[in-house]
């Protein structure tokens, strides 16, 4: 598995994979909808999935002296070592927001959503709806790219939309909340978050295995 993980990130990937990565920084952005940099992330994931296709990738990897199952591990595997680096950076701004910037008030004013812990478990939530229904919408038929992605954009921006709307619901304020305030509860919506995201990953990769280990390449 080492291996076909090192083959995905040398000769499938595409750099655009690499440097969407850096889109995990808009969560220093004040005044704007930070979960799209979730959907960023995963846009230049699918950048490397159009660019292996076009290259034959899954073919190639299919013809590889390993278990066809290990081809869809491998993509999995891939996708989520973007994601887990895109988080990191997630995070890091959410510590800076949380402490050092804590009593700016271009982010004290934030009418949209701020940088807290519960961002950062709707981060993993987004990405998520990304591994069920693209990844795993791919592996359907190893080739089709462009209906799984339009419908994970249609659950993206509906759950980035769900998650902008909360905190101005009457009693759930506290999901906006800036600095430390709240920060159980907040731990508690991001432990959620991270349970979502590897369930459903984890899911998804057995379904995406059975499909592939039914296609005709």
């Amino acid at each position: 598995m080492h291996n076909i993980l090192l083959k995905e990130m040398k000769l499938s990937a595409s750099i655009l994979s690499y440097l969407f990565i850096l889109f995990g920084l808009m969560f220093l952005i004040p005044g704007y909808p930070i979960l799209c940099g979730a959907f960023f992330v995963a846009l230049g994931i699918f950048q490397g999935f159009q660019t292996a296709r076009e290259a034959n990738d899954i073919v190639f990897s299919a013809l590889l002296p390993i278990a066809k199952e290990d081809v869809v591990k491998g993509r999995y595997l891939f996708v989520c070592l973007i994601e887990g680096c895109a988080l990191i950076l997630m995070a890091l701004a959410v510590i800076l927001r949380m402490t050092v910037f804590s009593r700016s008030s271009v982010y004290a004013d934030n009418a949209l959503m701020n940088a807290n812990l519960f961002a950062l478990g709707a981060a993993c939530v987004i990405f998520a709806l990304f591994n069920r229904i693209f990844v795993g919408g791919f592996f359907r038929t190893a080739y089709k790219l462009g209906r799984p992605f339009v419908l994970f954009i249609i659950a993206a921006f509906l759950a980035i939309a769900v998650a902008e709307t909360l905190h101005h619901v009457p009693g759930l304020e506290w999901l906006n909340a800036f600095g430390t305030d709240y920060f159980a509860k907040q731990l508690i919506l991001f432990l959620i978050g991270v349970i979502i995201f590897l369930g459903t990953t984890i899911l998804s990769c057995r379904n995406a295995c059975k499909h592939f280990e039914q296609i005709d390449l």
